[in-house]
C-alpha cells in the first residue's frame, strides 16, 4: 500500500485529474479525501485577517518578569 500527496483538479464534468509519478498504469482501489476549500487558482480569496490592537503605552520601567518576582517560595 502506498500513499500518495497530490493536487488533483476536479473538471465542470466532475471527473478527477491527477498528476501520478512513479505509479504503473492500470486500475486501482483508492481512498480519496478532499479538504473542504480548493488550493492555487481555483480557491476563493479570503481577505487578511484583521486583528484589532490596543496601545497602552510604554512597560512601567520597574516591572520585572522574573518568575521569583511573580511567585512566592511555594510556587503561588
Amino acid at each position: 500500500m502506498k500513499t500518495i500527496e497530490t493536487t488533483v483538479t476536479i473538471m465542470p464534468d466532475g471527473t478527477l485529474k491527477a498528476h501520478l509519478n512513479n505509479i504503473a498504469p492500470g486500475e486501482y482501489r483508492a481512498v480519496l479525501v478532499l479538504e473542504e476549500e480548493a488550493v492555487g487558482e481555483l480557491a476563493p480569496k479570503r481577505p487578511p485577517l484583521n486583528f484589532p490592537t490596543d496601545n497602552l503605552g510604554p512597560w512601567p520601567e520597574d516591572w520585572s518578569l522574573k518568575r521569583e518576582d511573580w511567585y512566592d517560595d511555594e510556587g503561588r
